[in-house]
Parts: C-alpha cells; structure tokens; sequence
C-alpha cells in the first residue's frame, strides 16, 4: 500500500468531509421566516456528532451538537426527543426538513433543505461508517476518569 494510502493517514485527516453551508429559514411565528445561514461540520474524532453553527448576522453564532444519525433519519421520517429533533416537510417544490431545537432558554423551529445535507452526511458514511463511529474514541480514559474521578495534579 502506498504511503499515502494508509488508512491511519486517512482517519486523522482534520478535514476530510469538508463543512458544508446551508442556506435555511428559522420561523419565527407561523408565518414570519428569517433567512439564516448554518455551517454543519463534521470530525473523524467524534463522528456521531454534527456540530452545526447557526451563523447570525449581527451577534454571536448559535452552536448546537445534533447526532448524526437524527438528522440522516430525519430528512425521511420523524427522528430525535427531547431537545431536538428532526421530520420532513409536506412534499412540495424543494425537498426540506423541519428541525426543532429546545432548552431551557430556547426554542427554535428551521426549515432545512434536505438535498444537499443529504449528500454531506452520505460523504460523512462513507469517511466513517455508523459502525466504526466510535472507534477514535477514548474508552479507556473515559473510564478511569469515570472511575477515579479527576486526577490529583502532582506535588
């Protein structure tokens, strides 16, 4: 194999699904929509999470982490509970999804065209495929500080 090609090499390439923007709408009553622009980005390292920035246009960006799997459902059928989730629209010109955020602070409806993500969280299967998402985790030193607790800094 040549150099290059090694699949270690690949794994930790920081960028190797490149982020992808997205033009939305986020509702802001049943008949208001405010056009926004949301990055979604993915990393090898911790594959089951899309992080997507909701970019403002004056003021701080929102940053919310929503399972991979919930929004790959969700441009099909009802995915997510909870704080988020994800479940197509009607059918109609362009294909699109509703994703509902909450919190204690917040609550956020966006209409989310489903084409493009679509295809992103594709090239993200097949950077690192569902069943090898957690592999660049570390188990093990999740565990000891789940088990020891923090450690003591040295005297």
């Amino acid at each position: 194999m040549h150099r290059d090609q090694s699949p270690v090499r690949a794994r930790s390439a920081p960028d190797a699904v490149p982020p992808l923007f997205l033009e939305l709408d986020q509702m802001m009553d049943e008949f208001t929509r405010l056009p926004m622009r949301a990055k979604f980005h993915f990393s090898q390292e911790l594959a089951a999470v899309i992080t997507v920035e909701f970019l403002a246009e004056r003021g701080p960006s929102l940053i919310w982490n929503v399972g991979r799997d919930l929004l790959k459902l969700g441009v099909t059928s009802m995915s997510g509970s909870g704080d988020v989730r994800m479940w197509p629209t009607l059918p109609g010109d362009q294909p699109s999804s509703w994703l509902l955020l909450e919190s204690e602070e917040v609550e956020a409806l966006f209409e989310v065209p489903t084409e493009r993500l679509a295809e992103w969280l594709d090239t993200t299967y097949r950077a690192v495929p569902a069943e090898r998402e957690m592999d660049a985790l570390d188990w093990d030193g999740f565990l000891r500080d789940v088990l020891d607790g923090p450690e003591a800094p040295a005297a």
